[in-house]
């Protein structure tokens, strides 16, 4: 418990810290840029403090015990740049770290040419790894000289002064061991406290922690370690990494993967990989269109283990307007492609392609692709009909950030033992908090245990054989199956009778006695 309120105690640090660099740029910069500035800064000090502690352990390890790389000069550390970027993936001058740039910021009065060069150097060295893919245009959403940070390069400097002041004052454990649950929880705070502000026009479709916590730990049931993590729609990486927390970093064996179409949320997404201690050979995100250009693309490679998504509700796509995706592996045995309006089914049909016979997907969907009628209609039949339909979870409405609409969950498997279908109704598993419901840690695990028992509970969940289905026109509607509780007050007709019947005639007996009062009265 005492530990449980020391990371309670560093979490909240963390969160006011990141209040007071808002407050010291309130009406500079609004929220979507200053989450972009804020996580700019915070992975240029991870990178530099992880690299410096990288040559200093090896440095310590050899016998130079008073060794400290941020206090070497420039000339004598490119003699290691080579090594570094082969095994690092990128090299930082000594003058070019955090730390240092931080203690002369203040003095520097080309502070954001001074910046602008640091990141065009960090980007440039790891042109010489193999992984260079990874760093490049990382820092491209953090722009020095935008006139978002102030009219005047005075003005953007003295907020680019309180912007590394206030990261540097955040307390994210020590340079030997950074605190990762640290990082990733202001990575997260972060995004929600502006998911919302956002919205589409953000280009963000931010999934809750609690949502990603609960997809996750439906994909990794009976489970102690995954080949890969996979996100179609990977948005700033949130959703892939909650693995690192239900099994651990190691005990995902190749790595994370994920595609993303929009440029600024792909820079987020591969800065938090490196903000979760993530090695370039362990991450690999694309930027481009998840349904008409994929990655990966090679279909020679190894499948994944573990699917987890949320991808962007009834968005417009090339549909049938593409003559070449009737043929595309992934769409073709459906024998018919997702409405050019809704692309929901294309994102189910995509995950279904990649994942292993011994892999889970675990995909939130908007309601609508469970009863639509048409081509949807004709994937559902194909996916029941194949038996890659696991588990239906009807969820709470309220649980996203800009919009209210109740989702659902479809779990999906290709190495299902029986033929039915299990459908949950969720949609009281929650709490309010402010404007939004949130799932706790309970509501989680009666899903979870649900999803692992599959077995019939009155107005929660039942198991349903595919018979039964093929019956309701491939309806994978939870409310068609699983029966709402009645929570009416129930009225005993005969009771009520007697009861009606004792006031009736203590009514009359009251009646008798007024009207012989009256009689008295007028006699």
């Amino acid at each position: 418990m005492a530990v449980d309120m020391k990371k309670e105690q560093e979490r909240e640090e963390i969160h006011r810290s990141i209040w007071a660099i808002a407050d010291a740029l309130r009406g500079a910069v609004d929220g979507w840029d200053f989450k972009n500035y804020v996580l700019g800064t915070m992975f240029y000090r991870y990178i530099s403090e992880n690299l410096t502690e990288y040559i200093n352990k090896g440095e310590i390890e050899a016998g130079n015990k008073e060794f400290d790389y941020a206090k070497m000069s420039d000339e004598e550390a490119e003699e290691a740049r080579d090594g570094l970027v082969q095994e690092k993936g990128f090299f930082i001058r000594p003058s070019e770290l955090f730390v240092n740039v931080r203690a002369k910021a203040s003095d520097d009065d080309n502070l954001n040419e001074t910046l602008e060069k640091v990141f065009n150097d960090i980007e440039e060295s790891a042109k010489g790894s193999e992984f260079k893919e990874r760093f490049a245009h990382l820092f491209d959403d953090f722009d020095v000289n935008s006139s978002k940070l102030g009219g005047t390069v005075a003005k953007r400097n003295e907020r680019l002064v309180k912007l590394m002041d206030g990261i540097a004052s955040m307390n994210l454990g020590s340079v030997e061991n950074h605190n990762v649950d640290a990082i990733g929880d202001a990575y997260e705070y972060l995004m929600s406290m502006y998911a919302s502000n956002a919205g589409k026009s953000g280009g963000e479709f931010f999934t809750p922690a609690e949502v990603s916590e609960l997809l996750t730990r439906l994909g990794t049931v009976g489970k102690k370690k995954v080949n890969k993590v996979y996100d179609p729609a990977c948005g700033s990486g949130s959703l892939l990494l909650k693995a690192i927390k239900i099994l651990g970093k190691d005990a995902v064996t190749v790595g994370f993967l994920g595609q993303e179409i929009n440029v600024t949320t792909y820079n987020l997404c591969r800065i938090n990989m490196f903000l979760h201690d993530l090695t370039p050979d362990k991450f690999d995100i694309a930027c481009d269109d998840t349904l008409v250009n994929p990655y990966p693309n090679h279909w020679d490679e190894e499948p994944f283990e573990l699917i987890v998504s949320n991808p962007p509700y009834s968005i417009k796509w090339a549909g049938d307007d593409n003559p070449l995706l009737i043929n595309d592996p992934r769409f073709s045995p459906a024998g018919v492609l997702a409405p050019k309006s809704k692309a929901d089914m294309a994102f189910i049909l995509h995950s279904l392609a990649w994942l292993a016979p011994n892999g889970t997907a675990a995909i939130v969907c908007f309601p609508g692709i469970m009863y639509r009628g048409g081509a949807e209609q004709k994937i559902r039949k194909y996916l029941i009909d194949n038996n890659y339909v696991d588990t239906i979870i009807q969820l709470p409405s309220n649980l996203f950030f800009g919009t209210s609409i109740a989702t659902c969950i479809m779990v999906m498997k290709k190495g299902k033992v029986d033929n039915h279908i299990l459908f949950i109704d969720a949609s009281s598993e929650f709490i309010k908090v402010t404007n939004n419901n949130k799932l706790t840690p309970d509501n989680i695990k009666n899903i979870v245990d649900a999803f692992t028992e599959r077995t019939d509970k009155d107005y929660f969940c039942k198991l349903v054989s595919y018979d039964e289905i093929k019956e309701q026109n491939y309806n994978l509607s939870v409310s068609t199956y699983v029966e709402k509780e009645d929570k009416r007050e129930k009225i005993n007709i005969v009771e009520l009778n007697a009861r009606i019947k004792e006031i009736v005639a203590k009514e009359q007996v009251l009646r008798d006695a007024i009207d012989k009062i009256i009689a008295e009265i007028e006699s």
